[in-house]
């Protein structure tokens, strides 16, 4: 089973919460590509890649050196006390942990499926999903 989010219905949620839109684009079937507009610079990209799914948790990677881990480093930072915040966690190595089951709105969701990937294409996010056997 799938279920589809455009990137522009993301931008409007990052925008409705964050005050902010922020630009998704596709880069390959793993990977989006995130901007963000920096004043006097233009905008600052950076593609995440989508390694690998544990259960709830979804292991991600970015581009970049150490400016732009720096950048998401400082932005997590100031972010940490946002409803959500909990759910991401940096890791070493450019790379970051969503741990999508410690969302009180999602907890729920993870007890009757299994999340199987999430991919992308020009428009979509595509979330791929089973239900647990145990519910059939």
């Amino acid at each position: 089973m799938q279920f589809r989010l455009s990137y522009n219905e993301v931008e409007q949620i990052s925008e409705s919460k964050a005050g902010k839109r922020i630009p998704l684009s596709y880069s390959d079937s793993h990977t989006v590509r995130i901007s963000y507009p920096v004043p006097l610079m233009g905008s600052v990209g950076v593609d995440i890649k989508v390694d690998r799914i544990n259960g709830s948790d979804v292991f991600l990677s970015f581009n970049g050196g150490a400016a732009i881990e720096f950048m998401l480093r400082t932005a997590l930072n100031q972010a940490k006390n946002q409803p959500g915040m909990e759910m991401v966690q940096m890791l070493g190595g450019n790379q970051l942990l969503l741990s999508l089951g410690k969302s009180p709105n999602l907890a729920p969701i993870f007890e009757r499926v299994t999340l199987e990937d999430i991919c992308f294409d020009e428009q979509f996010i595509i979330i791929q999903f089973t239900p647990k056997s145990d519910l059939l």
